[in-house]
């Protein structure tokens, strides 16, 4: 039962308000910039979790492009791995991954079902690292991701680096930033962790199993570091060197990073923090 006094307690946070907290943060016309963002943490949005993106899109309007890290709900080499017994069925009966109709994964947040059947959406064909984008160059972005190291060079999180966009956190956690796969995918390390999975995708109209090999986004790229333990620390530091805008966006603490300078400070932190790591055990094993 919904407590009626607390409920009348929320603020309600209205589209023009979200626009002109979005403005305050420092996104602007043309801009192309990546979302992470906690409906929940935004608070009570007047119209629903549709009126926020297009609150972004009012702020970077027609020339400009929102995109999300929209994965895939039934993404089954994790269930596969992770619950005994599923293999055999999935193996025979999951559907291919088709970028017009599997369903984004709402693990990330609601609004990337929202972005993906958004009209005039596009999304890229990687069947787990798959993006959705609306705007000007949503089909740039989202055209001919690489199947293999989906993170890495030609993907969209390089791309977005290259075109100068922009990072967008609405009340997401400092590790929720994908684009630092980038990083760990560019950053020159020893002895990086590789992962190696099967799904099923569509070849010529035809249902086949594909090999896919990145590095390890889940639990981090070097033994015994986990990612997300490592991206807060990234962000934390980013931001205490004076880089990145910060505020509100409706009730939700929101940050705004450039993608470029984020993923160039986080390659350098950890190339410098597990080379050394890499070097010591070496030592030690003289």
């Amino acid at each position: 039962m919904i407590d009626r006094g607390k409920f009348l307690r929320i603020p309600p946070i209205t589209r023009g308000q979200l626009v002109g907290d979005l403005r305050k943060l420092g996104l602007g016309p043309g801009d192309v910039t990546m979302l992470h963002a906690s409906i929940r943490a935004i608070g009570w949005v007047v119209g629903g979790p549709d009126v926020v993106i297009q609150a972004i899109l009012d702020v970077i309007g027609p020339e400009g492009t929102l995109m999300m890290y929209a994965g895939w709900e039934e993404a089954p080499y994790l269930t596969i791995a992770l619950e005994e017994g599923r293999g055999k069925p999935y193996r025979e009966e999951c559907p291919a991954f088709d970028p017009e109709r599997s369903r984004a994964n709402r693990k990330w947040s609601i609004l990337t079902e929202y972005l993906r059947t958004w009209p005039g959406a596009r999304r890229s064909d990687h069947p787990e690292a798959s993006v959705a984008a609306v705007g000007a160059k949503a089909e740039w972005i989202t055209k001919d991701h690489p199947l293999d190291y989906p993170y890495g060079p030609g993907s969209p999180f390089a791309k977005l680096c290259e075109i100068g966009g922009k990072v967008l956190l609405l009340g997401a956690p400092l590790n929720a930033i994908t684009v630092l796969h980038y990083a760990e995918s560019a950053a020159r390390i020893p002895e990086k962790r590789v992962v190696r999975y099967e799904m099923p995708v569509l070849r010529k109209g035809k249902r086949v199993w594909v090999e896919i090999e990145d590095i390890d986004t889940g639990d981090g790229i070097v033994e015994g570091h986990f990612s997300e333990e490592y991206f807060t620390t990234i962000v934390e530091e980013y931001l205490a060197a004076g880089k990145g805008c910060s505020g509100k966006v409706g009730a939700a603490r929101s940050y705004l990073f450039d993608a470029a300078g984020l993923v160039d400070f986080a390659v350098k932190w950890l190339e410098r923090a597990f080379r050394e790591k890499t070097r010591r055990k070496n030592l030690r094993s003289l």
